[in-house]
């Protein structure tokens, strides 16, 4: 897959939602600025490789405690320079996500390309991304449950910054376990691969709408619209970078938003639900962004916590905050 942010490597390389996959960065200098301690999205990497045109070795920065290459060993990413990753780029819009496979020698050509043809396309890779226990990350203001497909530090932080009380969970815990812990609202994380390869998962939010309010992101938002009957489609070659624009369709404002996804909701399902339309894509058209008619739950496509991106969309935590205090008033009344 291809990533056409310029800046932002550092939280790229950490998101989860990159699990098994090989990023192309289109901008031809990265690691400019090094790796720092604060920008991460997850502890331990699931990327599979990472390629770009220019590693610089020589960062420059105040908050630089590493370079680009120190860190791929580290963590024992692959990855490989002196690319033309444009050309490659070109390729995959042309004829979509392909199976790849990095190699430091081309003499036994024939077996690499049969081992890549013979290798399974990766499923259900949240199973593997999602924390194994829940865990509390504790607070002043309202309890919400993060169910975590692979969920990015961003969202976490985001939530913190408004005095969430936040109980983690992983992927698969089911819906009256949530019940019981008597949250204020739920959070549904990005995450990686396809939505339906975990059907448990849909169950449970099926269970959970008109419950509590709901706030859905990335893959989160696939759920919470699989869950209500709508139906997501495969892109071609996804959305991935931090500048794509998308358009409000309530307040008819733009904002530029990061996205890092290969499914999209198909906005012609959306009409046998109880679903409305609520954000598309400027580039393509596709469904950015969808509302329940009767309960407090909505979702987005791209990332409003950004890391890396523009901070357009933050207002989206501050609108949950806001679902959270009406639904309390209105049980009171």
């Amino acid at each position: 897959v291809f990533n056409t942010s310029m800046t932002g490597y550092q939280e790229t390389l950490s998101d989860l939602s990159y699990c098994g996959q090989i990023v192309v960065m289109t901008y031809p200098l990265i690691g400019n600025y090094g790796i720092n301690r604060d920008d991460f999205e997850s502890l331990n990497p699931a990327i599979f490789g990472f390629i770009v045109k220019k590693a610089c070795k020589e960062p420059n920065n105040f908050r630089s405690v590493n370079n680009l290459d120190s860190f791929l060993k580290s963590k024992g990413i692959a990855g490989i320079e002196k690319i033309d990753t444009r050309a490659i780029t070109k390729k995959i819009r042309e004829i979509g996500t392909i199976k790849a496979i990095m190699s430091d020698s081309l003499k036994d050509k024939d077996n690499i390309i049969k081992k890549l043809k013979n290798s399974p396309y990766a499923n259900n890779q949240v199973k593997t991304v999602s924390t194994q226990k829940a865990y509390p990350i504790p607070n002043g203001g309202k309890k919400v449950v993060l169910i975590d497909y692979g969920a990015k530090l961003g969202i976490i932080r985001e939530l913190s910054k408004r005095n969430c009380n936040l109980i983690v969970v992983p992927y698969n815990t089911s819906a009256d376990e949530i019940l019981n812990l008597n949250p204020d609202g739920i959070m549904l994380s990005n995450g990686p691969g396809n939505p339906k390869d975990i059907p448990e998962s849909i169950e449970t939010i099926k269970k959970l709408i008109g419950k509590l309010p709901i706030f859905g992101i990335c893959l989160g938002h696939q759920i919470i619209s699989l869950a209500c009957g709508a139906d997501t489609i495969k892109l071609k070659f996804g959305h991935r970078g931090g500048n794509h624009p998308v358009k409000d369709l309530e307040t008819n404002k733009v904002a530029i938003t990061s996205q890092n996804h290969s499914y999209a909701v198909k906005i012609e399902s959306l009409s046998k639900t109880n679903l409305i339309l609520t954000h598309i894509s400027l580039n393509d058209k596709s469904c950015e962004g969808i509302k329940h008619k009767k309960y407090p739950v909505f979702s987005v496509q791209y990332h409003p916590e950004s890391n890396p991106g523009p901070e357009d969309s933050k207002y989206l935590f501050d609108n949950f905050i806001n679902l959270m205090n009406n639904n309390k008033r209105t049980k009171n009344a």
